[in-house]
């Protein structure tokens, strides 16, 4: 049986700091041991206030640095930025106002390994500081996202793979969410965190992970020792069902959820939790593929209004489908593979996700039982 504790909790670092030292004592806190050389993985996807919801608060990183220095274990905190400088990014998220004084190492992901995490991917390059640490605690932000749905314990450790590396496998992985979901849990098993924390006291809803979603406070924090548990629990605490998380069904087919999973402490359901819009990537018979995808689909949009022209959305983009002229932003919908790398990365917000009318009319005909016998969802 897999634990995961829920506490309600507040960045209040005095009360902060009790509840996390409960929960990782909940857990079993003896794993940590003296010596150990202990990576923290927090979301720092880019340079964000705490109020934004877009980072793992500081907060919840310092009480779970303070708890490994106080086992006598020695702390690194790293991540690798998907948009903006290491250095920007802590400046930016109060960590080094908050850390001052306090004895851990802020490194970014400079250097890969290769590891075997399985077919079909094979070796893959992660990095370097995390497959070497003695430990890895994995500090997860309850967020939307707008390609997986969430991103939880399992999606923040795609943050191990380095820099441009993240794009290149969204292009790989191109419009399958589960081809990408599955990647996902085998970098998840080739890090096996050994502590799992979901820091949702400010919490992101909507059109996530960057810029575009919605902070919403929700007052919780969870962990366990498993990042999968941590996930299931947080799907039922959203009124969610499990197997709408692409990583939670890609776990399920890789045989990786087999225990019985036990919520205790402050669980509650949250209401009216607001998730992005994710309509399918493909529909239809398979001929019809390439026109659905081009014209029909859910698509990357920009918000004239919003848009600065600064250019991150398409130096990120991994199938180059984006280009800029003095006015704006043009979208190659053929060559888009939906990844939605460009609304993570926008530093203002300007991108969201949206399915065409015409697209959710063309799916609603397809789905229909009575069209063509059985329908033609493939």
């Amino acid at each position: 049986m897999i634990n995961v504790i829920f506490r309600n909790a507040s960045y209040d670092y005095g009360a902060l700091k009790t509840l996390v030292s409960d929960i990782i004592d909940g857990l079993g806190g003896d794993f940590i041991q003296k010596g150990a050389r202990v990576l923290i993985k927090p979301n720092l996807l880019l340079p964000a206030g705490p109020d934004k919801a877009i980072l793992t608060h500081p907060m919840v990183v310092k009480a779970v640095a303070e708890y490994v220095l106080d086992k006598g274990g020695h702390v690194q905190i790293s991540d690798s930025p998907a948009v903006g400088s290491f250095s920007k990014v802590l400046k930016e998220g109060t960590y080094e106002k908050i850390f001052e004084g306090i004895d851990v190492v802020f490194k970014e992901f400079k250097e890969s390994v290769k590891v075997d995490i399985g077919d079909p991917f094979g070796r893959i390059d992660i990095a370097k500081d995390a497959v070497e640490a003695d430990l890895v605690i994995n500090i997860a932000k309850l967020k939307t996202h707008a390609q997986m749905l969430l991103t939880l314990g399992v999606k923040n450790l795609f943050g191990c793979i380095i820099g441009f590396n993240k794009p290149g496998w969204h292009f790989r992985a191109g419009v399958d969410r589960e081809v990408f979901a599955k990647l996902l849990v085998q970098i998840h098993e080739a890090v096996k965190p050994s502590l799992t924390i979901l820091d949702g006291i400010l919490a992101m809803e909507g059109d996530g992970p960057g810029k575009s979603g919605t902070p919403r406070h929700t007052g919780v924090i969870a962990g366990s020792r498993s990042a999968l548990a941590v996930d299931l629990a947080v799907c039922s605490m959203l009124g969610l069902k499990s197997d709408m998380l692409p990583t939670n069904r890609a776990a399920q087919r890789l045989g990786l959820i087999d225990q019985e999973i036990y919520i205790s402490g402050d669980f509650q359901i949250v209401n009216d939790f607001r998730f992005p819009e994710l309509g399918d990537l493909t529909f239809g018979p398979r001929f019809l593929h390439g026109f659905t995808r081009k014209y029909l689909s859910q698509r990357p949009i920009v918000n004239k209004s919003i848009c600065r022209l600064c250019g991150e959305c398409r130096d990120y983009c991994p199938a180059r489908a984006i280009t800029l002229n003095k006015k704006k932003i043009i979208f190659d919908y053929n060559s888009c593979i939906r990844c939605y790398c460009c609304i993570e990365v926008c530093p203002h917000g300007a991108l969201r996700a949206k399915e065409a009318r015409l697209g959710k009319i063309f799916r609603w005909i397809m789905e229909r039982p009575s069209a063509f016998g059985n329908g033609l969802r493939p």
